[in-house]
């Protein structure tokens, strides 16, 4: 799911288990990425989903036992005997844009984005549709709802039915019909928020951060019949039954980490998100399908790394058992993990039930126990969201925290917020106040994210559904030319109601680029950094534009929002930028050279000192051949003759980047370098030196 500012994938299997996309431990913080804008924002560590049963008769093993589990991560995952994998599908209210540069395909979306069918009425931008086949005889199905209205991106809606339907393979060839005892759900989220500041990016935060150790779990809406103080509630006055989750005190940080400021640089901070779930629907039983306040029964939290959460066996009794009674239905704490931790290190935290924590900490909700007959179901609905201070507010409140400047404005407070300073704030000196108060403005955020959640849902069961912004165009085309980028798009949008116009972005240096700029030396905020973005505004009928004034040298990438005229809701709706950011650089390209004495190599020396204004941070190992044939071959040798690059080029244009890359991938030292061009009609030499 990739078209709103949230991104998660989504497993066949029905959870999405630790390291379960791509199988590296670099990987430990893959999904939940918001703002999805930026690099680095992920939040999701691992999920499972377990299900339980008791009295249970397994006809494939043809035993009984007390108590049976089946388990779809957070480590365990068996595809073909357990959790068994039988649909993963994804439709789209239209497909995503086909975005060329330079002829080539230029967008993540080629590869994320693979939309099975196309169904304009779709509630939704995209919906997944997974079924699963487990060895319980349960059939689960899962659908998963994404938005790209600005006020419903941040969150996907997710929808299980599990039903009784009594087959034990993909294909049903053992089937058996029995009564599902204390049927019961039971889901595990392990989040590290973020990935940005973590030993696999910016590296600024304590190592163990990026597995969720000092990660701070919060419970609300667990007993509606008597509610606590920091509890929520929908304009209806339901209360909300969710958690939250943040990045919370670690030991081994040397500065308040709270927000997770780049301390060592800048200040911005890199892990004021908060991830949760709230729970929209449970029903109350398989012939009873209104809403069960009193789901989910279980609360607990678990430790991430306690031992029920790997080498999980469904036909361990023992096992099954202990995963049963001691988590999946152990009801409600008296208190939650991060009302246990209030404002010590998070990290150093131990479960009262096992004494340690190695790992940290995940939050579990469990809904039951339900007696299913043969052909009974229940449904579950939920949303996970993640929500926070805006990428801006992070830079602004981490450099002002970090410069010790213009920290007396504080945001305004609420009960839920002064709750959170009051339990989970150390009382420091007013700097520090200033940058938590800032970030615990995201509890209300994700409780703010949940209402609009619900507000939707009850739209979805009504038959209704959100205003819908204009589509993207099918086609965004970017080409590179001599003097200009030329930029051009189809026109469908046009034909969407109260389409008013379209809105044209240039970044430079790098797709997700920082379009604002912070000037923290006088405390004011640009929401468009002139220097590294540019946006232009067209009237409908407008679907080409030549931009002739890229500098020679850098990269540019772009995109594209159609909008309408606020007519289809109380506020004006764009399509999402997702659809058409280029994912490859475009660039202007001279004419090719005239004559040998033309060709230039820029910069010359080349000298590490002005690597990031040479050509930019997105190349600043960069040197530029100019004034070249359209056809010739670019052989780089050291000065005493070892050949390091060969470089063809074939384009017609005039120039050729290289960025000091040697074929055996290494980076150019310092010394003297001699080109050699071979061309049709003769060869010439130039010499350049690099000072590293």
């Amino acid at each position: 799911m990739s078209i709103g500012d949230l991104h998660n994938w989504y497993s066949a299997a029905g959870s999405e288990i630790e390291i379960g996309r791509t199988g590296q431990i670099s990987d430990q913080q893959d999904g939940l990425r918001y703002p999805a804008f930026y690099r680095a924002q992920d939040n999701q560590a691992a999920k499972g989903l377990w299900l339980g049963a008791t009295n249970f008769y397994d006809p494939i093993v043809n035993k009984a036992y007390t108590h049976k589990v089946v388990h779809a991560g957070p480590r365990h995952l068996d595809i073909e005997s357990e959790t068994i994998p039988v649909k993963l599908t994804m439709d789209g209210r239209h497909d995503h844009t086909n975005v060329l540069v330079d002829n080539n395909p230029a967008t993540n979306l080629q590869y994320s984005d693979k939309v099975d069918n196309i169904d304009p009425s779709l509630v939704s931008d995209r919906r997944i549709n997974n079924i699963v086949q487990t060895t319980m005889g349960v059939e689960m199905r899962r659908t998963i709802y994404a938005f790209s209205h600005p006020d419903h991106q941040n969150y996907h809606i997710q929808e299980y039915i599990f039903k009784n339907n009594g087959c034990y393979d993909k294909d049903c060839n053992t089937s058996y019909e029995q009564t599902l005892e204390g049927f019961q759900v039971f889901l595990q989220y392990r989040y590290a928020i973020s990935r940005e500041g973590m030993v696999y990016d910016g590296n600024w935060l304590p190592q163990s951060a990026a597995w969720g150790h000092n990660t701070m779990n919060d419970v609300i809406g667990e007993n509606p019949d008597s509610p606590s103080s920091n509890d929520q509630f929908y304009e209806n006055g339901e209360i909300m039954r969710a958690f939250f989750s943040w990045h919370g005190y670690h030991s081994d940080a040397s500065f308040d980490n709270i927000g997770g400021p780049n301390s060592p640089g800048e200040g911005r901070l890199g892990a004021a998100q908060f991830a949760g779930v709230a729970t929209l629907h449970a029903d109350k039983g398989p012939h009873d399908k209104s809403d069960d306040i009193n789901q989910p029964s279980t609360t607990w939290f678990i430790t991430s790394d306690d031992p029920t959460t790997s080498g999980n066996d469904q036909y361990n009794e023992n096992k099954s058992f202990n995963e049963y009674n001691n988590y999946m239905t152990v009801g409600d704490p008296d208190l939650s993990q991060a009302e246990l931790v209030g404002n010590s290190n998070a990290n150093q935290f131990n479960d009262p039930r096992t004494g340690s924590n190695p790992g940290g900490t995940s939050q579990g909700i469990g809904f039951g126990p339900y007696n299913l007959e043969h052909g009974d179901s229940i449904r579950i609905v939920l949303v996970e969201a993640v929500a926070g201070l805006s990428k801006e507010m992070c830079y602004q409140v981490g450099q002002n925290w970090k410069n010790q400047t213009f920290n007396s404005d504080l945001p305004n407070s609420s009960s839920l917020h002064t709750h959170m300073m009051n339990n989970y704030h150390r009382s420091t000196n007013d700097n520090n106040l200033y940058k938590n108060s800032w970030v615990f403005t995201g509890a209300d955020s994700i409780v703010s994210t949940f209402k609009r959640a619900k507000y939707n849902f009850d739209l979805m069961e009504s038959g209704q559904g959100l205003p819908v912004p204009p589509p993207p165009p099918s086609l965004f085309n970017v080409t590179s030319g001599g003097d200009r980028i030329m930029i051009d798009w189809s026109n469908e949008s046009e034909s969407h109601p109260g389409f008013s116009g379209y809105n044209l972005y240039r970044l430079k240096f790098k797709p997700d680029t920082t379009i604002f700029s912070y000037d923290a030396n006088q405390g004011v905020l640009y929401p468009i950094d002139e220097s590294i973005a540019t946006m232009w505004q067209f009237e409908p009928g407008v679907n080409t534009y030549d931009d002739l004034t890229a500098s020679r040298g850098f990269d540019y990438f772009y995109f594209l929002e159609a909008f309408d005229n606020g007519t289809n809701d109380n506020k004006v709706l764009k399509s999402s930028k997702f659809y058409t950011i280029t994912n490859t650089a475009a660039y202007l390209k001279r004419p090719p050279g005239e004559s040998f004495e033309e060709i230039r190599i820029v910069p010359n020396p080349y000298h590490i000192s002005s690597r990031d204004i040479q050509y930019g941070v997105s190349a600043p190992d960069r040197l530029m051949f100019l004034n070249i044939p359209p056809v010739c071959t670019i052989r780089i040798f050291t000065e005493r003759g070892d050949l390091i690059e060969t470089i063809e080029h074939t384009d017609g244009s005039g120039d050729e980047a290289w960025n000091s890359i040697t074929s055996s991938r290494q980076i150019i030292v310092s010394g003297l370098y001699i080109a050699h061009f071979e061309m049709p009609d003769g060869n010439a030499i130039r010499k350049f030196a690099v000072v590293r």
